[in-house]
């Protein structure tokens, strides 16, 4: 069944809410996804050796700069990818954001210098901000109101699987290769296919927006993208609340994906055995939003939210007080668990709170303050790890993040009835 009346494309083409009406766009949506994860996942295992071990970099701040540089610019443009969304379609900025980090894997395998590593992240960053970004929207266009936390699970479960998947076989390589240029060579093929892939077959979805919106029992005037950022930054408290879980759970994202490498390092831990740490994190984090999205939609977001933040905080501060293997792989699973209950739950609570007229412009302002957190994150965690140590820096963020559970608790309100009573009457 779907979620709306059918609307008639000039084509002649129907257009219609829900995952069994839209499946294939959806599923290629889904592919695409974990080629924009894949990208990153070039990064999570060796980048962090390249500047300590290839180029010399004593400084654990300078280390992280990339990805400093890669978290700003990608909160950037996923500042303006939902005005871009509006005013060119959804497709036109899939496809813009793959043209942009076609030269990243090439940048990395090239750099005689750590400042080619740090542009290409700024060019990974756009990429992400425009592809990721668009990959979320476009999804949550496609099922309606009933399903988002479904949509939001399948799209994250395929991208941060890839993160998981990539990271591990990046390992692999280098710890047989080298560093470079083998495991980016990883980077080249996802950047192709998922380019091509968005270029020929992708449909764009703003008619399902229109068919939503028309349904909506709330008719919602115009309003500005000055009042949609204060609106989801502050003036809403479920927004608010979301966009301040999303940044510090990228935060804490940021410092892993920086300082563990080192700290495992730190330990005498081999890159392949850092690599399978790395990937069990994304990899637990991507599996379980397959569950953790469907049940936001029947248990709510809040919950799913709170919890999810406080099972991260335990696995951080296992992983700062411990130095074996297992204990870290425990940590890194506890990681992967809590970042899968917050993560799509997230995503769903800011589609929830958001009218559709100027959905994609909130998501994109909560996805900007959620990436903040990657650079906030890694120059942070750097300069507490210059000044005190690597563990210090790690149990820092986990209480951070505890914290921040806490803010949830206090401050969002659960947003559940009001979808359900909207599919019902649609």
């Amino acid at each position: 069944m779907s979620d709306a009346a059918p609307l008639e494309r000039p084509a002649g083409h129907i257009v219609k809410l829900g995952l069994k009406e839209n499946w294939r766009q959806f599923a290629l949506l889904v592919l695409v996804n974990a080629f924009v994860g894949g990208m990153v996942g070039i990064e999570r295992t060796v980048v962090p050796l390249i500047g300590a071990e290839e180029f010399g970099i004593a400084s654990t701040t300078l280390i992280v700069s990339f990805i400093v540089s890669f978290g700003v610019v990608k909160a950037l443009a996923n500042l303006v990818s939902g005005q871009l969304a509006d005013l060119w379609g959804r497709k036109r900025v899939l496809v813009l954001g793959w043209l942009v980090g076609l030269p990243v894997p090439f940048m990395i395998i090239w750099a005689p210098s750590w400042e080619w590593v740090i542009a290409a992240n700024a060019l990974l960053g756009i990429n992400q901000g425009f592809a990721w970004s668009m990959t979320v929207i476009m999804k949550v266009d496609l099922v309606g109101p009933k399903s988002r936390g479904l949509a939001v699970g399948l799209n994250e479960f395929a991208g941060y699987l890839a993160v998981g998947v990539t990271a591990f076989l990046t390992g692999y390589l280098a710890s047989r290769y080298g560093l470079r240029p083998a495991p980016i060579y990883l980077g080249i093929a996802y950047a192709v296919l998922g380019a091509v892939l968005s270029i020929l077959l992708v449909r764009d979805t703003r008619e399902h927006v229109r068919l939503e919106a028309s349904s909506h029992a709330e008719a919602a005037p115009p309003i500005s993208f000055r009042e949609v950022f204060a609106r989801t930054s502050f003036k809403d408290r479920n927004l608010f609340a979301a966009s301040q879980a999303g940044l510090v759970n990228n935060l804490n994202d940021g410092m892993s994906w920086g300082i563990f490498p080192l700290f495992f390092a730190s330990f005498g831990l081999g890159v392949e055995q850092i690599g399978i740490l790395k990937a069990i994190y994304p990899a637990t984090w991507g599996i379980f939003q397959v569950a953790t999205g469907p049940l936001s939609d029947r248990w709510g977001r809040k919950g799913l939210i709170v919890a999810g933040m406080w099972v991260q905080a335990a696995g951080l501060f296992l992983t700062a007080a411990t130095g074996e293997f297992e204990w870290w792989l425990a940590g890194s699973l506890l990681l992967g668990l809590g970042t899968a209950m917050v993560y799509p739950a997230l995503i769903a609570a800011v589609s929830d709170a958001s009218h559709p007229t100027w959905r994609a412009r909130s998501l994109s302002v909560y996805r900007f303050w959620r990436d903040l957190g990657y650079a906030i994150g890694a120059l942070s965690a750097g300069l507490i790890a210059d000044r005190f140590g690597l563990s210090w820096a790690i149990a820092a963020i986990a209480a951070l993040t505890f914290l921040s559970g806490i803010i949830v608790a206090v401050f969002m309100q659960e947003h559940r009835d009001h979808v359900l009573d909207f599919a019902r009457d649609t």
